[in-house]
């Protein structure tokens, strides 16, 4: 028992230093662009939240006005409690996706629920997406963790609302709205309606509230790439960033239309053949947002956390390794090795981690397949997170050790 709490204080510890020196180097950036672009929108003179940039910078408010509803109560805080309860909000969220994602396969095991609980939620905060998320004050865990709730919680169960957190989170940024394509794909009509029911209530409401805003924002903001940023730079690891640091501007546009179109086209062939699989559903959306969006910054991959879990709990080698080799790398920061100081031809490699490793976890991740042998009969490629099932067919009757 005293080396387990020795070993979880010393983990506790180790999370604590990453993150401190992750805030060294970020310094809440996103949370003051957010509190100051919504103490302008609502105590300033009156100008649209759209307007505002942080000084020096070209960074403003690049949200759907239903975003900046949600973070009125930053009118009236202090920025020092908008910061805590940022970060406790992250640190909470974060615990809690850990404890969805991890807590069938500690049983499974037969670990001490406790001890390896701890070090999950460690391991999860240490990893550099979720660290980014801390000390930019950004709100990618708690997207993650309206979607990822929705799943697993409403929609394997067949609840009713299943689809209501998809479509809040879409409302609050677009990029969730890769979900509701996922219920499409999967034939989850009445989710898919629910969730986009749900988004555009949200967004009308908005518009209802602030329609100039609304305007802006759908005519102008949203379009309006050098609001986030400059698509080439490293931080930037989807297709889209890929290959904005290549030396092709003239066709860059067209390929990544290739290359998204391509790339969905895979993504709906695997969640389709794997419809039942939630989990494996999560995982592979997850990935395929982060590879299409044009603007992926590292703090948005949070949303990989699935698949790294998925691969990482798998009764397979292949994807084992792939996920613990995933999060390796993905905590180390080895990326950044090439952000001042290119050196082609390792650069395409170096500079693009993220991307290759989304690449390979949407292709190698593995999810419950259904692959009939004969009539009747359903198998499953399983991981540690997924219940084994097998239903008997004719042939197994009798057979010793069969089973329901």
């Amino acid at each position: 028992m005293k080396l387990r709490i020795g070993l979880v204080a010393a983990a506790g510890l180790i999370t604590l230093l990453i993150v401190y020196l992750a805030e060294t180097r970020n310094g809440y950036f996103d949370s003051k662009v957010y509190y100051g672009a919504i103490q302008y929108w609502f105590r300033g003179d009156g100008g649209m939240v759209y307007d505002w940039l942080r000084p020096g910078t070209p960074y403003g408010f690049t949200y759907p006005p239903f975003a900046g509803l949600v973070m009125l109560p930053m009118a009236f805080l202090p920025f020092g409690a908008v910061v805590v309860l940022a970060v406790v909000g992250t640190v909470l969220t974060t615990a809690l996706l850990t404890w969805w994602f991890v807590a069938p396969l500690i049983r499974r095991k037969g670990w001490t629920v406790w001890f390896a609980y701890a070090l999950a939620v460690c391991l999860a905060i240490a990893f550099e997406p979720v660290r980014e998320t801390i000390t930019f004050g950004q709100v990618n865990t708690l997207l993650l963790t309206l979607v990822a709730g929705d799943l697993l919680l409403g929609l394997s169960r067949g609840r009713k609302w299943a689809g209501v957190g998809i479509g809040l989170a879409t409302a609050i940024k677009l990029t969730p709205g890769i979900f509701i394509v996922y219920l499409l794909v999967t034939r989850r009509w009445r989710a898919a309606a629910t969730a986009s029911g749900t988004a555009a209530a949200a967004t009308l409401v908005g518009a209802a509230i602030f329609p100039d805003e609304s305007r802006e924002f759908w005519t102008s903001a949203l379009w309006d790439t050098n609001r986030v940023g400059v698509l080439s730079f490293l931080s930037n690891q989807s297709e889209r960033g890929f290959l904005a640091r290549l030396p092709i501007p003239q066709v860059e546009a067209k390929v990544w239309l290739v290359c998204v179109l391509v790339t969905l086209a895979f993504w709906a062939w695997r969640v389709a053949k794997a419809r039942d699989d939630i989990m494996g559903g999560l995982a592979l959306t997850g990935v395929v947002g982060c590879l299409i969006s044009p603007v992926t910054w590292i703090h948005h991959c949070v949303w990989l956390l699935p698949a790294i879990v998925v691969c990482v709990s798998s009764v397979q080698k292949g994807p084992r390794y792939l996920g613990i080799a995933a999060y390796l790398v993905m905590t180390s920061r080895l990326t950044w090795l090439w952000e001042k100081r290119p050196r082609p031809p390792l650069e395409l490699i170096g500079g693009n981690l993220y991307v290759w490793f989304s690449l390979a976890l949407l292709i190698w991740t593995p999810v419950l397949m259904a692959s009939p042998r004969s009539a009747g009969a359903v198998s499953f490629e399983v991981n540690e997170l997924s219940p084994v099932f097998r239903r008997r067919t004719p042939r197994d009757m009798g057979k010793p050790g069969s089973t329901h």
